[in-house]
């Protein structure tokens, strides 16, 4: 786990902050990262572990931080003589591991495993130290690019910062004015919470809660469950109690401790219709920018990962791979690699990034050997699957490609492993980290995954009612045709391919003519009136139930009266702020991608490999600002993200794609999540016999055992509203059981969040 975190204060000034020396650069990397650990610590600086002791930071001493001279870059824990702290003002806050990257008055620093080059400082001039700018991540501009757009930033503008490719977090300093540019889908969010009469400031949220001691934010675990996809329920808040995050395509601007939120992005005009674009220029706009997305990666510097410990030979009742096994997973490979699942957004980064000229995919040493290619086979349910591994096959019979196929059964099925680290938030991806952490284990230092490339380049269902307020209903012939063929025949009924595309239609022009406000208020509504049970869902019915502002998720229908009550409420008032986007199918469609982005920062955590790096090409600012560029005539057709995948492929030069490629890819393996939810089964009633989101009033115990028996029987169940509910339960048990901090230097010996537990529920109003 990598972060970087600051602060901005009117209380701070030049000199003042830090005043103690003496401190050894042992003291920091003594006192324990947060996480609940064994004692042992993965020795790589990743910050969150697990088990029952302190994790510890094996790369972060920090000498700027902690030197035999003053210390600098940080600030007295109490900011007033008279709270509870000022006895030991003196005392220097830091992050535990820290790298100093600048000092007073508005400290920064970079935590975890960083690469050297991952970071980059740059000052705009020798003569002003207090103009800079830092950059944190892949990021593909020069140096003078980089300078080129401090100068802008320094007057104001924006986004410059966000124009270049890779996947970055960027902070400038010009003067006490800190501003703090988070990406466009919110794969790099940006946290801030009120601290020391200024604001915090982190790209993780549980240092922020721990510097706070924040308590659980029930009802946003609760929103969670209910609305996932809705940001109107979820709002700007995170699972901790003061911890803000602030929305993606914005940045955090800090004047000396006061606060600011503004966007970056252009926003359309309501009364002048955006022009229409041209489907070859947009298609050729999304090329080059997966091109440079994926040329940023290979021409960073290559990294082989760290060797294992010593292997202090044999031990008795431990064979070899028992010793291995004990030390850690092996690291990856040196070089690049990519998923190769046979789906059209995985083969678009392999192909792509095998074909680049120049930039070698491995470590010399490695002879003949491109990219390698990585592909997971389901030994446990093979079936239903096979056209997508002979496309994976076929595709990897290019000469560039080095494939690999991960085969595993019954112990890499869902559920099959529940212990993992702690993430910073909870997410659907905990229960299956260890199935794709097998997976990506097999793969290289840097590897390529196509997340994201359904949410960004698919349309959402509701951009069907933007069509029709764009008067152009011509263009919904082909997708509700494509419903009513993928419908289920009740009886053989002549007149389902008829009554689909009518039912699709109503649909979308009730949404075209439902204001955001009244939509809201509806969904509101909705929860108050309680979530049925839900049953089979066919693509039909998923796509009538997407057509509405706001939806329940797959887990609402678990929650208790009062979460779901409190959720209503989130909404209702919600209704009185309008979104970003007044057209029902692009605000969908953002927050989509949002939830999205925020469970693939979830799922990086959760399945981390020591010295790898996951890359989401799709999930880039410029892959995101390319594909809303595309046409919404072009998105909404059956197979358009295939077809613009082909025409990215075509562009490149490579044509001779195998059959089928393109097709739709099934859902998670149901067979699989099924089988790991029998053989998990009698764990997982453990798990809720007395479970924290029923002392937190959220679920009834007894309601999710008899959902989980259901759902192992092969009931007709919401398996991802299962998935959400048990990972929400393993975070909060992971949450409470952690021991470390991510501070060091507080009047609190442990400063960490939640040191009360989860409230308790809270009686009902009768």
């Amino acid at each position: 786990m990598r972060w970087l975190v600051g602060w901005s204060s009117i209380a701070a000034s030049f000199g003042t902050a830090g005043r103690v020396a003496g401190h050894g650069a042992a003291h920091a990397s003594d006192q324990g990262a947060y996480g609940s650990g064994n004692g042992s610590g993965n020795g790589s600086g990743n910050g969150y572990t697990s088990g029952n002791g302190y994790g510890s930071y094996g790369s972060g001493s920090a000498p700027d931080a902690w030197g035999d001279g003053p210390v600098r870059g940080g600030l007295a824990d109490a900011g007033h003589p008279d709270e509870p702290g000022a006895a030991d003002a003196d005392r220097t806050v830091v992050p535990v591991g820290a790298q100093l990257l600048w000092g007073d008055p508005d400290p920064l620093w970079a935590v975890g495993d960083w690469r050297p080059d991952e970071i980059r400082t740059l000052t705009a001039d020798p003569a002003d130290p207090f103009t800079r700018l830092a950059v944190l991540g892949c990021c593909g501009a020069t140096d003078a690019e980089l300078r080129r757009a401090l100068y802008a930033a320094r007057g104001g503008a924006l986004r410059h910062l966000t124009q270049w490719p890779g996947s970055y977090t960027t902070v400038v300093q010009a003067g006490r004015r800190i501003t703090v540019v988070g990406d466009l889908a919110g794969a790099r969010p940006v946290f801030y919470t009120p601290w020391a009469s200024g604001t915090a400031y982190a790209t993780a949220a549980l240092p922020l809660a721990d510097l706070i001691e924040a308590q659980l934010d029930i009802g946003h675990l609760a929103a969670l469950l209910a609305c996932p996809d809705s940001p109107e329920a979820l709002g700007d808040g995170t699972p901790y109690v003061g911890v803000r995050r602030i929305p993606p395509g914005h940045a955090l601007i800090l004047r000396e401790g006061s606060r600011e939120i503004t966007g970056y992005e252009p926003v359309a005009s309501l009364a002048v219709a955006a022009p229409t674009a041209d489907p070859e220029l947009a298609v050729e706009g999304v090329r080059e920018a997966l091109v440079d997305a994926v040329r940023a990666r290979l021409t960073a510097p290559r990294h082989a990962p760290e060797t294992l410990p010593y292997d202090p030979g044999p031990v008795p009742g431990m064979g070899p791979a028992d010793r291995r096994a004990a030390r850690g997973a092996p690291a990856p490979v040196p070089g690049v690699g990519a998923d190769l699942s046979g789906g059209s957004a995985s083969a678009t980064l392999a192909l792509l990034a095998a074909g680049l000229p120049g930039a070698p995919g491995a470590l010399l040493g490695r002879t003949g050997e491109r990219l390698l290619a990585v592909t997971f086979n389901d030994l446990a349910t093979p079936r239903g699957r096979e056209p997508e591994l002979e496309r994976a096959h076929a595709i990897a019979s290019d000469p560039r490609l080095h494939h690999v196929v991960v085969a595993a059964a019954e112990e890499a099925l869902p559920y099959a492993d529940l212990e993992g680290p702690l993430t910073d938030e909870p997410g659907p991806s905990l229960v299956s980290a260890a199935r794709e952490r097998r997976r990506l284990a097999a793969g290289s230092a840097d590897h390529f995954t196509g997340h994201g490339a359904r949410q960004v380049l698919d349309a959402h269902p509701a951009r069907l009612a933007d069509l029709l307020l764009d008067r152009r209903r011509r263009h919904l012939l082909r997708p509700t045709l494509a419903l009513a063929r993928s419908a289920p025949s009740e009886g053989d009924s002549p007149l389902v391919p008829f009554l689909v595309p009518l039912t699709v239609y109503a649909a979308a022009r009730r949404l075209a003519r439902t204001p955001y406000r009244a939509g809201m208020e509806a969904a509101a509504a909705r929860l108050r009136d309680g979530i049925p049970a839900p049953g089979h869902c066919s693509p039909v019915d998923a796509s009538l139930a997407a057509l509405t502002w706001s939806r329940p998720g797959p887990a609402a229908a678990w929650l208790t009266g009062e979460a779901l009550a409190e959720v209503s409420i989130r909404l209702s008032a919600a209704a009185g702020r309008p979104p970003l986007s007044l057209r029902p199918g692009e605000a969908r469609a953002r927050a989509v991608l949002a939830r999205h982005a925020a469970d693939h920062r979830v799922f990086e955590q959760a399945v981390e490999v020591r010295s790898q790096r996951l890359h989401a090409p799709f999930l880039d600012n410029q892959v995101v600002r390319a594909a809303r560029a595309l046409p919404e005539s072009l998105r909404v057709q059956p197979g358009a993200r295939a077809a613009v995948l082909r025409g990215v492929l075509s562009s490149a030069g490579v044509r001779d794609l195998p059959a089928g490629w393109g097709a739709t890819a099934h859902a998670p393996n149901e067979s699989a999540t099924r089988l790991g939810l029998r053989a998990a089964l009698p764990h997982l009633l453990t798990l809720f016999a007395s479970p924290l989101l029923a002392d937190a009033g959220l679920i009834e115990a007894r309601v999710v055992r008899q959902a989980l028996m259901d759902a192992a029987d092969g009931r007709p169940v919401p398996l991802d509203g299962i998935a959400e509910l048990v990972s929400m339960e393993l975070w909060l048990t992971r949450l409470l059981a952690r021991r470390g901090t991510c501070w060091t230097g507080t009047s609190t010996p442990r400063r960490r969040a939640v040191p009360t537990g989860v409230p308790l529920r809270r009686p009902a109003l009768s």
